[in-house]
């Protein structure tokens, strides 16, 4: 990376983090810190860079996949067709150059026919039909490969059971998990009767509700799907999305309102206007329409991008805003110790949700946007899930209206907030003794993805923490200590005590990425977690390898290796891992290569294997000293084709990388080794 300067490939790099972790945040967790549009000025951002600076791209860059990995709590499928991501327009301009594209690719000056949907608010769902009927529902995951939840899916109203229309063979209907607006109010409300927390907002508790290990919790939410297509054996069903929708419904599916077939761009945009104006009459929510070419041959010659197809764009409306005033602004300590701006508003309506409460980001943002104590100010549900101040409204604005006074001190602990040089972010450095802090480590420690300690969430924490009970990970490995106590507890009767500590005690075994993610390592994804392990494979490996030894692991780059260095060169981390040594936590290690015949080698799967499953071939691959990769770039070494094989193929083509076939890489493995 010769060409590039420190500074944009360090941008790139903290892109690439932050984009993954909202990633992980919005399909694994349903909680999500940003708006839609503020994850897409950064995916834009970091595609423009890459654009730019062909250098720059690595094989896991969010502009190169979709989504994030299963969550590990389900039986995870691959999808016979990848559920590919969709572009995003912004205004009509951007529909009008959308459309110049396809008829420039097309060779054409007529205008096309275009199919426009509705772009449902809700979480992605993939039906497997084996000859007319159900026998698999996987979620979207990281686009290849997603959790199965069948048993989820029988509890889902406008999911037949039983196709009413032949269909031979195995086919792939998707469509959308949503909850209906009037069904999400009914479920509040009686949530709210027997005491329990309400959800958010439809989307969140239709996502959460499709990832419920027990099925009741679904019935429950009384969610619905709306079909929108299909991945694989759609071509049987007809020459156009017209023809394919027309064919959905006669099956029995739902379809929430018909999709409009229209010629010409004008037409398009007269049709989301209209879409627009009818939206908050609508008993579901949607943030935009779908627009595709409606003439499947016209779609199979545009083809797919890595990310999703060129035919396609998902054309997205603005957030719904309202107007309240601000009373107060409090400031929120987080795990690393910034501080965040937190508007307290007087409740209002917005999108059908009460806010009282909404971001103003960070320091910056705030001073930005000058909004005062007293303001009448803008909130919209930001991608119509997350509040947020727009803005003031100045002709509104109270004399007198007071400027918010930054804070000197950490509103937790009074200790003097710093602020580090090139940073605009305000940092409480008390990192043992910061109760706010020691709260979001702990919350983070036991999450699903890190230890999985069931049973111990963010109001046990706390209450744990004020009994002096909890003062850093390790105390939460020694909570046996505290049993006598713990069964004295309101609320904790003597099985839930039991499956608690049963639980802290499988969680002393954990896999090494997850222990290293556990840590709360800056800018230590998943991801990166997993690759740190692989790397390492124990936690001593990890603990004294160096920055320049943390910048080798592929996917790692300077800025990250430097914190992981850092965060281990730290004394009072390196007494934290003695403390869970010392309380018992004994990680599995990584398993080591058998051979080092693929050493040095990346590899691609895609398209349909025959032997072997997809998750077994990379298992293989690993296991032979080689890595194995989603997605193809310019670092992969060889791509095996299976049936069906399409985007990943012909990218390998014109990168000129080696393709090989489900027998050929067999051939080249020794016999025994699978």
């Amino acid at each position: 990376m010769s060409g590039v300067d420190e500074a944009t490939k360090a941008r790139a790099e903290w892109l690439r983090a932050e984009l993954k972790r909202h990633n992980e945040l919005y399909y694994q967790h349903e909680s999500p810190e940003i708006s839609d549009s503020e994850y897409d000025q950064l995916f834009r951002e970091l595609r423009d860079l890459e654009f730019a600076h062909p250098e720059l791209v690595v094989e896991s860059s969010p502009t190169l996949n979709v989504g994030a990995a299963p969550s590990g709590r389900f039986e995870e499928a691959r999808h016979a067709v990848p559920m590919l991501s969709l572009d995003n327009a912004f205004g009509h301009e951007e529909l009008r150059a959308f459309d110049t594209r396809l008829r420039n690719l097309l060779g054409t000056e007529e205008p096309l026919e275009y199919q426009v949907e509705l772009k449902y608010d809700g979480a992605s769902l993939n039906l497997t039909y084996r000859d007319g009927k159900l026998i698999r529902a996987t979620t979207r995951g990281d686009g290849t490969t997603g959790e199965v939840v069948t048993h989820n899916a029988l509890e889902i109203q406008g999911i037949p059971i039983e196709l009413k229309q032949n269909a031979a063979g195995e086919i792939e209907v998707r469509g959308e998990v949503v909850m209906l607006k009037s069904d999400f109010e009914a479920v509040n409300r009686a949530r709210s009767e027997k005491g329990q927390q309400v959800f958010a907002n439809p989307r969140n508790a239709a996502s959460g509700g499709l990832r419920q290990l027990d099925s009741a919790l679904t019935r429950e939410r009384k969610l619905s799907f709306f079909a929108y297509g299909f991945g694989a054996g759609g071509d049987q069903f007809g020459d156009s999305q017209g023809d394919r929708f027309a064919w959905l419904q006669a099956a029995g599916f739902s379809l929430a309102e018909k999709p409009q077939v229209v010629r010409g761009i004008d037409a398009v945009i007269a049709v989301t206007e209209q879409i627009l104006a009818a939206r908050p009459g609508l008993n579901f929510g949607i943030d935009g329409c779908v627009i595709k070419v409606n003439s499947i041959a016209a779609q199979n010659e545009l083809g797919n991008t890595s990310r999703g197809p060129r035919w396609a764009v998902a054309y997205k409306f603005p957030s719904e805003q309202a107007f309240t005033r601000l009373n107060e602004i409090k400031w929120q300590v987080g795990r690393t110790g910034v501080l965040t701006p937190v508007a307290e508003l007087e409740p209002v309506s917005v999108g059908g949700v009460t806010v009282s409460r909404a971001t103003l980001h960070n320091r910056e943002e705030m001073t930005r946007k000058d909004v005062r104590i007293g303001d009448t100010v803008i909130v919209q549900r930001a991608g119509d899930v997350i509040p947020e101040v727009v803005g003031p409204v100045l002709e509104k604005r109270p004399s007198g209206a007071e400027v918010p006074l930054l804070p000197t001190h950490c509103p937790a602990c009074e200790t003097p907030l710093v602020q580090s040089e090139g940073f605009v972010a305000l940092r409480c450095p008390n990192k043992r003794a910061c109760p706010d802090q020691l709260a979001s480590k702990l919350i983070h420690f036991v999450s699903r993805k890190a230890m999985d300690i069931v049973g111990l969430g963010e109001k046990q924490i706390v209450r744990f923490m004020e009994l002096g009970w909890l003062s850093d990970p390790a105390s939460i490995l020694l909570l046996q200590e505290h049993k006598t106590q713990l069964l004295e507890l309101e609320g904790m009767g003597e099985s839930s005590v039991e499956n608690l500590l049963k639980a802290i005690e499988a969680s002393k075994t954990q896999p090494l990425d997850r222990v290293i993610y556990a840590l709360g390592i800056p800018l230590v994804g998943e991801r990166t977690a997993k690759d740190l392990a692989r790397e390492f494979r124990t936690l001593e490996g990890v603990m004294t390898a160096t920055a320049e030894q943390f910048d080798d692991v592929p996917d790692i780059g300077p800025r990250t290796a430097e914190e992981i260095a850092e965060w281990f060169h730290d004394p009072e981390n390196m007494a934290m891992i003695a403390r869970l040594k010392d309380a018992g936590i004994q990680p599995i290690e990584a398993a080591a290569p058998t051979s080092d015949l693929f050493a040095g080698q990346t590899f691609v799967f895609t398209g349909k294997l025959e032997q072997f499953t997809r998750e077994d071939a990379e298992a293989l691959v690993l296991k032979l000293g080689g890595k194995a990769a989603g997605s193809v770039s310019k670092n992969t070494s060889v791509v095996v084709a299976g049936p069906g094989a399409g985007s990943k193929l012909a990218k390998a083509e014109s990168l000129g990388v080696r393709v090989m076939t489900e027998a050929e890489f067999l051939a080249s493995v020794p016999e025994g080794s699978w």
